[in-house]
């Protein structure tokens, strides 16, 4: 195939006075963010409109996927100040949504499930009145970590099945097709509303596409993202082809038919873009609100039980 990028895949460099602003602040907050690491083609677009995607639990990942671009190796951090430090970054950018992910830590015992809750729980507090995406990794599937981070309410529950089942092993190595979509339906069963994406280009059939798309729905997804997969490096997964607008027009029409409420797609689309207009679809913080108010019933009830 041609390596050259296609014109519709030429991002626009940054110049702005909020993007210079938000760069500021990740800065002198010492924040990592997914932007920067993954080499995300919108960084100077998203951070142009105040906003960014935080990413907790250091910048080295204990998983090696051969589609991303994040450094792996071992963790040698666990910032307990972290989750602070990030709901004070995302104050000062005074934002209405903010989109949290993480690299994956199997290296430690719960993924780093209590530093997520920290954070969510810190970020309501500093910022009531803002949504709170997380990406999260699988966390092995174990369904206690994966409560830790749900009890803290987070607004949007993502998770990324990144590819189609028959790549999953040559391309996120570690992961598991099933338990991917048993983290998103368990979400589901719990009240959240969910969110996962795949990239295109990176060796993918078209009934793989379908199928895919089909699972996701079945487990009650409600937002799904579709976008072009880059090749970091010589290192990575080699692009497959280059997907044209027109066909992601065509991925978009075929996921709404089969059930999701919301659908990105397109060649520059990536996990967190337009996160905000989701939000405000989905009216998720009259949902957080919701879901507090039950917990809090839910500790009194057991608190008077135990008289």
């Amino acid at each position: 195939m041609d390596n050259r990028k296609p014109e519709w895949l030429r991002a626009k460099l940054p110049t702005s006075r909020e993007y210079k602003e938000v760069r500021e602040i990740v800065d002198t907050n010492d924040l990592h963010t997914v932007c920067k690491s993954a080499q995300c083609p919108n960084m100077g677009e998203c951070w142009s409109r105040g906003t960014a995607t935080v990413m907790i639990l250091g910048n080295i990942c204990t998983r090696s996927c051969r589609f991303c671009a994040i450094q792996t190796g071992r963790p040698t951090e666990l910032d307990l100040g972290e989750p602070a430090r990030v709901a004070e970054s995302i104050a000062r950018m005074n934002l209405r949504h903010a989109v949290i992910t993480s690299v994956a830590r199997d290296d430690l015992k719960d993924g780093g499930a209590s530093v997520w809750a920290a954070t969510i729980r810190a970020v309501h507090h500093r910022s009531p009145e803002c949504a709170v995406e997380v990406l999260t990794a699988d966390f092995r599937g174990q369904q206690e970590y994966l409560d830790v981070v749900l009890d803290a309410c987070p607004d949007i529950f993502n998770h990324n099945l990144e590819t189609v089942e028959r790549l999953q092993r040559p391309i996120r190595k570690t992961a598991r097709y099933d338990r991917s979509l048993w983290v998103l339906e368990h979400a589901k069963s719990r009240g959240f509303i969910t969110k996962s994406g795949i990239m295109l280009g990176i060796g993918e059939k078209e009934d793989e596409i379908k199928q895919v798309l089909t699972d996701m729905a079945k487990v009650g997804v409600d937002v799904l993202t579709i976008g072009q997969y880059l090749q970091p490096s010589k290192k990575h997964a080699n692009i497959d082809r280059w997907v044209t607008p027109e066909e992601f027009a065509r991925w978009k029409e075929f996921a709404l038919e089969v059930g999701f409420g919301a659908c990105e797609s397109g060649p520059m689309i990536r996990s967190s873009y337009h996160a905000d207009k989701q939000s405000d679809m989905f009216d998720v913080r009259a949902r957080r609100r919701q879901m507090l108010a039950e917990q809090a019933a839910n500790k009194e009830e057991a608190a008077l039980s135990e008289v």
